[in-house]
């Protein structure tokens, strides 16, 4: 009798337990990125004939139950769309790689910022979040030696499309140059030819933002195609410290079209000095940033560990795990099929599954008033045990 009022307490205890994992479950509803536990239990064996112990023990008596060791479900939330470009999650399989005070934090997701050191940390904590290094490890870096893109200077204006052989001007305003220190100009070119110029060439003419003729020079048309030895045309502005070419190599024509041309400027090179405008995640999985004068720069993939045993991994809190093992990890990136894609503007929702857990509440509620049930049989019996002296 004492044996099975030790059983029943037992249950009650394994019961409690359980309940104090579901309701961790439930609270954690909508905690961004948590993992539910799933909840499980153990019968327990005694080495005795006829202990009231209810440890573990060789032997073949049942002495009672015990909630099962932790096991998290990993399986992926809810993909939530944000509007922020530092709040990251992993579509797929794999945990972002954080680092602190020399120690790795693993996560699914996070809402991160730029400190005042420039590091991308893991928003009101310290630790920050890393990209794989030439050597395919994890180092974290700070964006304060990418605050600014050093300027350009414009080399190149690269022109397409058709100059009409039975046009006589077209003129192309508001073309943008830049100089090596990033002073930005704008140019105007005007093509014309008279009744008496030769066939198929044009007069070209540069003039700079201050009005300043920078020269006139004849380009050519052979049968409506570009003569090779006009191609490209080189004009100078000595004042503002620019010699830029003008290249018809490719994909300029002269064929009639009336009065319009459609002649165009396709790419100028050159730019002027940037300010970074947004830190975000592309499509690879590389962190990225975005400049003022339209550039960007690439910092490398964001680290994703892929564990061989996630059960390993210990809760430190936040979505945070730990893993304590040498072996086990590998660090890849975004690329590799073997992890999923980081996404920017996301948040990964916590896995817990409500219809579920109330589910295991009802069970472990039921499984606790049952044991509940044998302890107090037992005492009545004891009591009835007891009576029989008086008798």
């Amino acid at each position: 009798m004492f044996g099975a009022m030790f059983i029943g307490l037992s249950g009650m205890n394994a019961y409690s337990n359980g309940l104090r994992q579901v309701s961790n479950n439930i609270t954690n509803l909508n905690s961004n990125g948590y993992r539910a536990t799933t909840i499980g239990f153990n019968d327990l064996f005694g080495s005795g004939s006829s202990g009231v112990s209810y440890t573990r023990g060789g032997g073949g008596n049942g002495t009672g139950v015990e909630l099962s060791l932790e096991r998290l479900d990993f399986s992926q939330g809810e993909i939530r769309q944000t509007d922020r470009d530092l709040d990251l999650a992993i579509e797929g399989n794999g945990f972002l790689v954080l680092e602190g005070g020399g120690n790795y934090y693993y996560t699914r997701t996070g809402s991160f910022e730029v400190d005042n050191d420039g590091f991308i940390v893991l928003a009101g904590t310290d630790y920050k979040l890393t990209v794989l290094n030439a050597n395919g490890k994890a180092e974290s870096l700070s964006l304060d030696s990418y605050r600014i893109d050093a300027p350009e200077a414009t080399t190149t204006i690269q022109f397409g499309d058709n100059l009409s052989s039975t046009a006589t001007e077209l003129l192309l305003s508001d073309v943008e140059v830049f100089n090596a220190q990033g002073a930005s100009d704008t140019w105007q070119i005007a093509f014309n030819r008279e009744a008496t110029d030769p066939e198929g060439e044009w007069k070209v003419k540069v003039t700079n933002g201050a009005g300043d003729e920078l020269g006139e020079k004849t380009l050519k048309f052979i049968n409506g195609i570009i003569d090779p030895t006009t191609s490209e045309l080189e004009f100078s502005d000595a004042a503002g410290g620019r010699t830029v070419s003008l290249d018809f190599s490719e994909n300029v024509t002269s064929f009639s079209s009336g009065e319009v041309s459609t002649l165009r400027t396709t790419d100028i090179d050159g730019f002027g000095i940037g300010e970074i405008t947004t830190v975000s995640v592309n499509e690879d999985g590389e962190l990225e940033i975005q400049y003022s004068n339209e550039q960007t720069e690439n910092l490398g993939a964001i680290s994703i560990a892929d564990f061989q045993d996630v059960q390993s991994l210990e809760r430190a809190g936040a979505g945070l795990f730990t893993y304590n093992k040498s072996t086990g990890r590998e660090l890849l990136s975004s690329t590799s099929e073997r992890v999923g894609l980081v996404r920017s503007n996301r948040i990964e929702a916590s896995n817990v599954d409500l219809s579920q857990q109330f589910g295991d509440l009802i069970l472990v509620q039921r499984g606790y008033q049952a044991s509940s049930q044998v302890v107090s049989v037992s005492n009545d019996m004891i009591q009835q045990l007891f009576g029989l002296r008086g008798q």
